[in-house]
């Protein structure tokens, strides 16, 4: 049998170390990443245990108060603060166990005045086994679908097959090679963070989810997660980066973003060329891998975004986000 509990700052420790441990979980689950924006967010972890107090699970997870209506209602995330969440899994965790974390949580919920879970898979290119029981388990509670957005992520491993890229992009990225251009890595991310900045609000009127001192702090608790890579024309100035989230089985941009000079030279064809190529031939990562090209949940999709990435040789990988309604117990009528 299994027992929950709330995550505590006291469970810290453990936590981190069943993160450290699990067959589905990456550094964005670390507490010392998470917690960078615990003011944002009103935490609801929960932690499963077995008879021995031995963590078989978590869910990270916040909770929230949402209008519904004409009314308001308690409703669980997980977590509305990391790109993908859900279940993390010991290695050890079997099938009959995950359905009974579903279970307990559902009663948690239940009891706890919650109307409604919203479960956000972990992708399985992200997983170092084969995890995907909570969406089978979710179908059978009756959740539904209500985001499916669409990532664009290459095959490192040097048995599958080749992927197709871009002779154009081959090609500009040799010229500026010639050219004297150059690719600078673990550049100091205050070097990126104006091109950024200056693009987002030109492009979208919004500034980075995470601030320069955020990320700074982020890549100094995280420093072999977090890596900032430029380019650099024949003046040295930066023109184009990229921060990669590196984790055990994937490299995912995180961020990218080039100057007016560097749009217009095609800097980022150096960019990620060079990088896909270096992480190739390191063969200690399955996947690169450039994230969604949607907005609204996957209803929209930015197909211009999408066939750039595809012309690096990218095909598809989805993140799932399901909901699953929480409802009393039905009342015994009365005799």
């Amino acid at each position: 049998m299994l027992s929950l509990r709330r995550y505590t700052a006291a469970d810290r420790e453990l936590w981190d170390s069943a993160v450290a441990a699990a067959r589905n979980a990456t550094f964005l689950f670390l507490r010392r990443y998470m917690d960078y924006h615990s003011d944002r967010f009103r935490d609801h972890s929960l932690i499963f245990c077995d008879g021995r107090g031995t963590p078989v699970a978590l869910l990270p997870a916040n909770e929230s108060v949402t209008a519904v209506g004409s009314h308001t209602e308690r409703h669980l995330h997980s977590h509305q603060g990391l790109t993908y969440g859900g279940f993390i899994l010991s290695p050890r965790c079997r099938d009959a166990q995950i359905e009974e974390l579903f279970r307990l949580t559902v009663a948690h919920l239940r009891d706890n005045g919650f109307a409604a879970l919203h479960y956000k898979q972990v992708p399985h290119i992200y997983h170092l086994l084969p995890s995907d029981n909570d969406a089978y388990w979710l179908w059978r509670l009756g959740a539904t679908e209500e985001a499916c957005c669409l990532s664009s992520t290459i095959d490192l491993h040097p048995l599958s097959v080749c992927p197709h890229v871009s002779g154009s992009r081959r090609n500009n990225a040799n010229r500026l090679r010639r050219h004297g251009y150059t690719v600078c890595h673990d550049t100091p991310l205050h070097t990126f963070w104006p091109i950024l900045t200056a693009n987002l609000l030109a492009s979208h009127g919004v500034a980075p989810v995470h601030t320069l001192e955020e990320m700074q702090r982020l890549q100094a608790a995280c420093p072999d997660n977090i890596l900032c890579h430029t380019v650099t024309d024949t003046a040295g100035q930066t023109v184009a980066g990229t921060v990669l989230f590196v984790t055990p089985q994937v490299v995912h941009a995180q961020y990218i973003s080039a100057s007016p000079e560097g749009k217009a030279c095609g800097a980022l064809d150096l960019l990620f060329l060079t990088l896909i190529e270096e992480y190739r031939q390191r063969q200690c990562h399955r996947y690169f891998d450039f994230g969604i090209s949607n907005e609204r949940g996957g209803t929209v999709l930015n197909a211009s975004l999408l066939e750039q990435k595809e012309r690096f040789g990218a095909t598809g990988t989805l993140h799932r986000s399901f909901l699953l309604r929480i409802y009393p117990p039905a009342r015994t009528a009365s005799t």
